[in-house]
């Protein structure tokens, strides 16, 4: 099992499978409260996309972006946007359950 470049998460367990979230993330440099004055803050969003059949019933409007192998973490961290965004689809039914 050989983890992520940078982490110590193996990957490769499958009694132990992991997901993770497309987001992106940035630093900002702003203005938010006049006594504060200029402030930088981390920012983070998730990509989503419209529901599945598992989570329509909960949430219709849409769900996050769940990505599911090496490669798909690779293509999301690595790849030029029009491509990384062709990661933007529900997951498979059969991947969620409701516990």
């Amino acid at each position: 099992m050989a983890p992520i470049k940078g982490s110590s998460i193996p990957l490769d367990d499958a009694t132990k499978p992991l997901r993770f979230f497309a987001g992106i993330w940035t630093s900002w440099t702003s203005v938010r409260k006049l006594k504060e004055g200029e402030v930088t803050t981390d920012l983070l969003g998730f990509l989503t996309t419209e529901a599945n059949g598992v989570v329509a019933p909960y949430h219709p409007q849409a769900m996050p972006v769940i990505l599911e192998s090496r490669e798909e973490i690779e293509t999301w961290l690595t790849a030029p946007t029009p491509i990384a965004l062709q990661l933007q689809r529900p997951l498979q039914k059969s991947s969620l359950a409701v516990l």
